[in-house]
């Protein structure tokens, strides 16, 4: 049986409107693999297909070898896979204990949480709503964590956050993924610091991949890279 997050042949996207166009992704278990674009690019279209938010209009997604099923997102949580949307998620107006405990009640769990995410402990009374950006993505992540998720998919964790903050949130990931060897999968504008903490790395542009290898690859390739974003053919040296 498969294993980790496997995107086979997708299309997807709203209505009669195609923004996912023949996407074929594999992530593996322990790994981590950030899915890099400019806005647009229909990376979160990607995402709430691989939890069944909405549904593909081609191809397969798998999830620890079970298919994913279009509009049972609860049932596709039950098989492992969880989404960090990139609105984090949370409700404001409970406080950060309770936004945990409605995942998983037990204390257990949360000296768990409290040892991956140490600035929490101190935060747990304080409503989430009054939280910093980073703290609530912290709090977000945390969540996801109780969820003891297969597959972590991560949605522009960083938007909006000091630099600092991003990468003490980048370094936790990679933690997370080889602790609890969880697939993960971040979509991410912030292109240095996302190839910096995974293994993979892909480039969506206009609903297609149009490049793929390692971080170190695709890093290496800074005009190619650029060109995608810029949405320009790269030009070749003489």
């Amino acid at each position: 049986m498969s294993s980790g997050l496997e995107i086979n042949g997708v299309s997807a996207g709203y209505g009669r409107l195609r923004v996912v166009h023949d996407v074929t992704l594999h992530v593996e278990p322990a790994e981590v693999m950030c899915l890099l674009g400019p806005n647009g690019a229909g990376k979160t279209t990607l995402l709430l297909s691989a939890v069944g938010q909405i549904p593909t209009g081609a191809g397969q997604i798998l999830v620890d070898g079970h298919p994913v099923t279009a509009r049972r997102p609860s049932r596709n949580a039950r098989n492992g896979i969880c989404l960090v949307p990139d609105n984090r998620g949370l409700f404001l107006q409970l406080t950060v204990a309770e936004n945990l405990r409605l995942v998983h009640p037990w204390k257990a769990s949360l000296d768990e949480v409290a040892e991956l995410f140490p600035a929490l402990p101190p935060l747990m009374k304080r409503r989430a709503g009054l939280l910093s950006g980073g703290e609530q993505q912290m709090v977000a992540i945390a969540k996801a964590v109780l969820f003891g998720p297969k597959v972590l998919l991560i949605d522009e964790m960083t938007h909006g956050l000091a630099p600092l903050v991003s990468e003490r949130l980048m370094t936790m990931v990679r933690e997370l993924a080889q602790r609890h060897h969880t697939a993960v999968l971040l979509v991410e504008q912030v292109v240095d610091m996302a190839l910096a903490v995974s293994d993979r790395a892909a480039v969506m542009r206009q609903g297609r991949i149009v490049m793929e290898g390692t971080a170190a690859e695709v890093g290496r390739d800074r005009a190619l890279l650029e060109s995608h974003y810029l949405g320009r053919a790269a030009v070749a040296s003489p």
